[in-house]
């Protein structure tokens, strides 16, 4: 089985997750979800696989959040659902699938357990802040 990336090349925890990933070895399937958004269905499979609801999936930063007014508990996971999918910039990233699981990459580092090869070396964030020590070690 391939990783897949559902990735934001415009987000800096989306391409310092990506780079984990390379750094361990493997090149995945990139799918930039802005332009090729999931499907319901897929979404829905990898919601259900993170044992999240679409609420806690939601982003709000840098999207329609407040002015779609998502706060408000009124909406229904299905309603939920129909927004992301009219907005994808909605669905927080980055959501990696690897042969041992799903996971919504946040922090990016949180990617190491779902790695076939977490032992990725020294690896430091875009912004200077260290991942893997020279020694091997997870520093955060």
């Amino acid at each position: 089985m391939t990783i897949t990336i559902y990735h934001n090349p415009d987000c800096g925890t989306s391409r310092n997750t990506l780079a984990i990933i390379r750094q361990s070895g493997e090149e995945p399937q990139v799918i930039e979800y802005l332009k090729t958004p999931p499907s319901r269905d897929r979404l829905i499979e990898l919601i259900e696989a993170m044992a999240m609801t679409p609420r806690e999936l939601l982003r709000e930063k840098g999207t329609p959040y407040a002015e779609l007014g998502l706060g408000d508990p009124k909406w229904s996971d299905d309603e939920i659902l129909d927004f992301m999918l009219a907005h994808p910039i909605l669905i927080n990233r980055p959501i990696v699938v690897s042969p041992l699981g799903v996971v919504l990459a946040r922090p990016s580092e949180a990617v190491l357990d779902f790695l076939p090869n977490p032992d990725i070396g020294p690896f430091t964030k875009e912004d200077g802040e260290i991942v893997v020590d020279a020694g091997g070690k997870r520093v955060v």
